[in-house]
C-alpha cells in the first residue's frame, strides 16, 4: 500500500491501504502519482520502501463511528485508545477491544502506562485525573477543576508509591505519591507559573515536560532539574501545534515542536555530540543533557518516534497559505483543504529515506494537533538500518479522529514482493533461499525467473536453479526435461535431475542419457551419470543401442567406452563388459572378474592384463591354469602387439609358473633359462638344478654370451666335464672354496687330484688349498706335492692353523664321544628301572569307587588310564594268563598288574609273593631309593623275573 519517494523527489501524497476498498479517491493524488510515475522511468531504479501500513480493524471502526479518537498509548500487551467522549478503550494488537473503562466526560487528552502494563493512567478536558489498574478493579480519581493536558506514571509505578506527575492549564506540574502511612496521596508541584503543560514523558528517573517556555529534564531520583531547553522560535502556539516528546532510551529524548526537531542525550561528561554539535545546557553537577542532533522540516510535526537509528515523523503539510504564515502564531484560516498526512522517515541529520502519504479518513479537515503517533515498545538494542528480529519489529499507530492506521518494517515476503514487481528475479530468488519469507513464494519466484533466464538463454544458469526452484514437483521436472531436450541444452541439466523424491519416469531417464551420448564433450557427463543413478530408474538397452554404432567410429572416447561398459554390468552383459574394461586398462577389472566368475572369458584379454597389473594376472593365470594353458598365454605374450615389455611379462608368468609346477611349462625351458639371464641371473642357479627340460649346449652358449661364470661352471658339470669346469673355477673364478665344494660335489678322486694339479700352478691357490681341504683331504699329502723351492705366501700361519684346527676338531670329537657314552649309560639305568615297575590296571568297580590297591602302586595307577586300552593278550607273555596262577587275567571284578617285562599276574596272586619280594629287596643296594620312590613304600617287583635274578 506505501509508495516511496527518493530524495531530492516529490514526496508522494497517496499512498494506498492494503485490505480496503473504502478508500476516497483524489483527483489531485493521483495526477500526482502519474506526474511521479513519469519521474519514475526516468530514475535507474527505485527505492524500496521501509514501511508498510494496514488498518486497524476488530473494534476500532464501531468505535469511531459513534465516537472519535483523541489519544493513544501502546504497551507490551495492549493499546489504550481515548476518545473525545472520555472512553478509555482498551485493545489487543489486531484492534479487539478487551476492556472499557468510563474513566471521563471530556475529551481524554494524554494516557500512560506503567513500565509492567498493569496500570494506566488519562487525563482530560473534565479536569479529573484517573489511574486503573488493568487487572483488578481499582480506580483513582484525582479532580483539578482546569483542564488537564498531560500525564506520565512512574515507570516503577507500584512499588514507587504510586507515584505518577500531571499537568495542565493551571501550569503546574505536580507529582502526587501515595503517603505511606494514614492513607492519601501527597502532592508536590515541581514547577509553576512557565504556562500550560503541554507533553509529559516518564522514563526511569527522568521526567521531560513541555510547557509556553520550552522543555524541562527533571532527575526525580535526585529531585534536581537536569536540563531546559528553550522552545522553537516561530512556530504556532502549543494548542495549535503540540510539542511531541519521545524517550528514544534511557538517555536519549527526541523532541519534535512545529518544525523543529532536536535530539538531547543525558551524560554524565562533557563529550562530542553524534553531529558535531557541542552543546550542553546543564542545571546540575551530575547530568547535564547535549543536544546531539537538531535540523527544520518544511512540515508541521504532528508525532515522532525512534526506527532503530533513524526516526519516524508524522508529518502534516501545511497549505500554502500556512506556508507563508508558518511563523505566525495564527490560525490556519481555511478549513476543509487540509493535505494528506505523510509519514518521513529521516535521519538524525534529516537525510530523508522514504516518504509515504496516507489516505487518512476525512483528512481534509483534519489539523495538525488532530494527529497522534504511538509506538509500541521493542527491546532490540541497536537495530541498525532498521533491521530486526521476528517478533521484535516496532509498531506505529498513526491516528486520527475516525482512524487509526498501523505502520510496521516491511518483511521478508513484503521485500520479496517488492523484487518480483519490478523484474529483479535474482535478488527475489536470493531473498527466498536466505530464508525470507514463506516457502510457498519459491513456486512464483522460480516460475518467473527460469522463463526469464531461457528467454535471455542462460542455460546453465537455469539448471542450477532448478533443484531450488522445481523440487520435489515430478511433473515440473519432466516438463523442464523435455523443454531442455527440445532445446538441445539437456547436458545442463542432467546433473541436476533427481533421482528420489521425486522420481520421474524412465523415459525422461532415458532422454537425459541418450542426449548425452550424442557429442564426445558430454561423454565424461555420461560415464559420471551412468555411475551415479540407480539402474532401476531406466532401461540400459535404448542407451546401448545409442553407443554402440559408435564403437569404431572417431567419435568414440574412453569415457563412453567404459559408460557402454558400465550399461552391459546392468544389462548383465559380463563377458562385453570384461572386453571393454580390459581394453581400457581398469584396475578394477581383477575384482570384475572374480565378482562375475569370468575365468573363461580372459583368454584372449592376457596381454591387456599383463599390462594393467602383472603380478595380479600371473597370480589369475596360475590359480586358473587347466582353463587357461601355458601355451596360450605363451603364445598371446610372444605375438603381442602393443608397445610393452612382452619377454619381462613372459618372464614374470613363466617363473611363477615354474615355482608353482615344474613340468607345467616344461616346452618352454629353453626359453626361460634364456629369460633368466637376461631378467634374474641369481635365479639360474636354483632353475638349472631343479629343472631337467633345458637344453645343456644352448643354455651354455647363452651363459657364455653373458659371461655368467657360476652357471657355465654348473652346465658343464652337469654335461660331465668336471675338469673343464673346475679349470673354469679356478682360472675365472679363482674361488678355491667354491672349487673344493664342486669336486666334493663330483665325488669323484681324480677330480681332487686335478684340483691339486692346477692349484700347484699358482703359489698363491697352494695356500688357499691347505686352508680348505681340511677334513677333505690330508695337508701333508698335498704338502709332499708341493715342488721344492715353491714359494707360498703365508705358508708358515696357514700351517700352523691347520695344526690347531686339527687339534681343535680331534678334541671336540673326543669329548663328543664321551658325552654320547655318558648319555647312553644314563638312559639305560633308567629304562631298567622303569621296566622294573608295574603298570596297574584297575577292575571296572574299582574305578568307580576310585580306591587304590596299594600305596606303593600310586605312580601305576597314575599311567594305568592311557594303557588300559592295550590288548593284555597282545602285550603279555604266557598268553594273557596270571604267571602264577595261570588263569585268564580279564576276570571281572580282578585287578592286574603288568611288569614292563610283558609278565602279568592277578593282584591277589601277587600279594602273596610280596614277603619272597621284600626278603630279596633286603640283599639288594639302595640305590633304587634314589630313584625317587619313598622308603616307606611298598616296592612291586615281577616274580619271575626276581627270581630268576636270584
Amino acid at each position: 500500500m506505501s509508495t516511496a519517494a527518493r530524495r531530492g523527489h516529490p514526496p508522494p501524497h497517496e499512498n494506498g491501504v492494503g485490505g480496503h476498498a473504502d478508500d476516497e479517491p483524489d483527483e489531485d493524488g493521483e495526477e500526482e502519482e502519474e506526474e511521479e510515475g513519469e519521474g519514475e522511468v526516468e530514475d535507474d531504479e527505485e527505492e524500496e520502501p521501509r514501511l508498510k501500513y494496514q488498518r486497524l480493524g476488530g473494534s476500532v471502526p464501531a468505535i469511531v463511528s459513534t465516537d472519535a479518537a483523541a489519544a493513544i498509548a501502546v504497551a507490551d500487551r495492549m493499546v489504550a485508545l481515548g476518545t473525545h467522549n472520555g472512553t478509555l478503550h482498551i485493545l489487543d494488537f489486531q484492534g479487539n477491544q478487551v476492556k472499557e473503562i468510563a474513566a471521563h466526560t471530556a475529551t481524554i487528552n494524554d494516557i500512560s502506562f506503567d513500565a509492567d502494563g498493569e496500570y494506566i493512567g488519562s487525563c482530560s478536558d473534565d479536569g479529573t485525573v484517573v489511574i486503573s489498574s488493568l487487572f483488578t478493579d481499582e480506580k483513582l480519581k484525582f479532580e483539578y477543576h482546569r483542564p488537564m493536558k498531560a500525564i506520565a506514571l512512574d515507570p516503577n509505578y507500584y512499588n514507587n508509591y504510586r507515584r505518577f506527575a500531571t499537568g495542565g492549564l493551571a501550569g503546574q506540574v505536580l507529582v502526587l505519591t501515595k503517603k505511606s502511612w494514614g492513607g492519601g496521596y501527597h502532592k508536590k508541584v515541581l514547577r509553576d507559573g512557565e504556562g500550560p503543560i503541554h507533553s509529559m514523558k516518564w522514563r526511569t528517573d527522568l521526567l521531560a515536560w513541555a510547557n509556553d517556555a520550552g522543555v524541562k529534564v527533571h532527575d526525580m531520583k535526585t529531585d534536581k532539574g537536569i536540563a531546559f531547553i528553550e522552545r522553537p522560535k516561530g512556530i504556532p502556539r502549543p494548542e495549535f501545534l503540540l510539542p511531541q516528546l519521545v524517550w528514544q532510551d534511557d538517555t536519549i529524548l527526541v523532541i519534535g515542536w512545529g518544525t523543529s526537531v532536536k535530539i538531547a542525550a543525558i551524560r554524565t561528561d562533557s563529550s562530542q555530540g553524534l553531529n558535531g554539535i557541542q552543546r550542553s545546557i546543564t542545571a546540575s553537577n551530575e547530568k547535564y543533557v547535549d543536544i546531539v542532533g537538531s535540523f527544520q522540516t518544511g512540515y508541521h510535526i504532528s508525532g515522532i518516534a525512534p526506527f532503530g537509528d533513524l526516526l519516524v515523523v508524522l508529518a502534516y503539510i501545511p497549505e500554502e497559505e500556512d506556508r507563508e504564515n508558518s511563523f505566525s502564531n495564527s490560525v490556519p484560516s481555511r478549513q476543509g483543504t487540509a493535505q494528506r498526512p505523510e509519514i518521513h522517515l529521516v535521519s538524525w541529520k534529516n537525510d530523508e529515506l522514504t516518504t509515504d502519504a496516507l489516505p487518512i479518513h476525512g483528512y481534509e479537515h483534519y489539523k495538525a494537533k488532530d494527529y497522534a503517533l504511538a509506538h509500541a515498545p521493542f527491546s532490540g538494542s541497536s537495530n541498525a538500518g532498521g533491521q530486526w528480529a521476528a517478533g521484535d519489529e516496532p509498531l506505529y499507530y498513526i491516528v486520527s479522529p475516525k482512524d487509526i492506521v498501523v505502520a510496521k518494517p516491511r518483511d521478508a515476503e513484503d521485500h520479496i514482493s517488492w523484487l518480483l514487481q519490478h523484474g529483479w528475479h535474482e535478488k527475489a530468488l536470493a531473498a527466498v533461499e536466505a530464508g525470507q519469507g514463506r516457502t510457498e513464494l519459491l513456486d512464483e519466484v522460480g516460475s518467473r525467473y527460469l522463463d526469464h533466464l531461457i528467454i535471455e538463454r542462460k542455460y546453465a544458469e537455469a539448471a542450477r536453479l532448478c533443484p531450488k526452484l522445481l523440487r520435489g514437483s515430478p511433473s515440473a521436472w519432466e516438463r523442464w526435461v523435455f523443454h531442455f531436450a527440445h532445446l538441445r541444452q539437456l547436458a545442463v541439466l542432467v546433473p541436476y535431475i533427481p533421482t528420489e523424491n521425486p522420481q520421474l519416469s524412465d523415459t525422461a531417464y532415458e532422454v537425459a542419457l541418450v542426449a548425452l551420448t550424442t557429442n564426445p564433450s558430454f561423454h565424461e557427463l555420461l560415464l559420471t551419470t551412468v555411475k551415479k543413478w540407480p539402474p532401476t530408474l531406466y532401461s540400459a538397452s535404448p542407451v546401448i543401442s545409442a553407443i554402440e554404432p559408435q564403437l569404431n567410429s572417431s567419435s568414440m572416447t574412453d569415457s563412453l567406452k567404459e559408460a557402454l561398459a558400465e550399461l552391459y554390468v546392468i544389462n548383465s552383459q559380463y563377458d562385453k563388459a570384461l572386453s571393454l574394461y580390459a581394453e581400457l586398462l581398469k584396475p578394477e577389472v581383477f575384482e570384475f572378474i572374480e565378482k562375475h566368475n569370468l575365468h573363461d572369458a580372459i583368454h584372449d584379454k592376457v596381454v591387456n592384463l599383463m599390462i594393467l597389473d602383472s603380478k595380479r594376472t600371473v597370480n589369475l593365470l596360475i590359480q586358473h591354469r587347466d582353463t587357461i594353458p601355458p601355451n596360450e598365454v605363451v603364445g598371446q605374450l610372444l605375438h603381442a602387439s602393443k608397445s610393452c615389455d612382452k619377454r619381462h611379462l613372459l618372464h614374470l608368468y613363466l617363473h611363477a609358473l615354474f615355482e608353482t609346477d615344474m613340468n607345467a611349462g616344461k616346452d618352454y625351458h629353453d626359453m626361460q633359462v634364456e629369460l633368466y639371464a637376461e631378467y634374474e641371473p641369481r635365479m639360474l642357479i636354483p632353475f638349472l638344478r631343479t629343472s631337467q627340460h633345458y637344453r645343456l649346449d644352448k643354455a651354455y652358449e647363452i651363459f657364455a654370451q653373458k659371461e655368467l661364470v657360476r652357471e657355465q661352471v654348473f652346465v658343464l658339470g652337469r654335461m660331465g666335464n668336471a675338469k673343464e669346469a673346475l679349470s673354469t673355477i679356478i682360472n675365472k673364478l679363482e674361488d678355491i672354496q667354491e672349487a673344493v665344494e664342486f669336486v666334493m660335489e663330483q665325488h669323484d678322486d681324480e677330480l681332487w687330484e686335478e684340483l691339486i694339479r692346477q692349484c700347484l700352478q699358482k703359489p698363491e691357490m697352494v695356500g688357499m688349498l691347505l686352508e680348505h681341504t681340511v677334513g677333505n683331504l690330508d695337508p701333508l699329502y698335498i704338502v709332499s706335492l708341493v715342488p721344492d723351492g715353491l714359494e707360498i705366501p703365508r705358508l708358515r700361519d696357514r700351517l700352523v692353523k691347520i695344526v690347531t684346527d686339527y687339534r681343535t676338531e680331534t678334541s671336540l670329537r673326543h669329548g663328543c664321544n664321551d658325552i654320547l657314552k655318558a648319555d647312553c649309560v644314563n638312559l639305560l639305568v633308567k629304562y631298567y628301572h622303569e621296566a622294573r615297575r608295574g603298570v596297574y590296571m584297575a577292575s571296572m568297580d574299582e574305578e568307580v569307587t576310585g580306591t587304590r590297591v596299594a600305596e606303593g602302586s600310586s605312580r601305576a595307577n597314575e599311567r594305568s588310564s592311557s594303557l588300559r586300552a592295550l590288548e593284555i593278550k597282545s602285550r603279555t607273555r604266557c598268553g594273557a594268563r596270571c604267571c602264577l596262577c595261570f588263569d585268564p587275567l580279564s576276570i571281572q571284578d580282578i585287578s592286574v598288574i603288568v611288569f614292563y617285562c610283558c609278565h602279568a599276574y592277578h593282584t591277589s596272586c601277587l600279594e602273596g609273593g610280596l614277603d619272597l619280594m621284600k626278603s630279596n629287596s633286603s640283599t639288594q643296594d639302595s640305590d633304587e631309593d634314589d630313584e625317587g620312590t619313598p622308603s616307606g613304600e611298598s616296592r612291586m617287583r615281577c616274580v619271575l623275573c626276581t627270581t630268576a635274578a636270584a
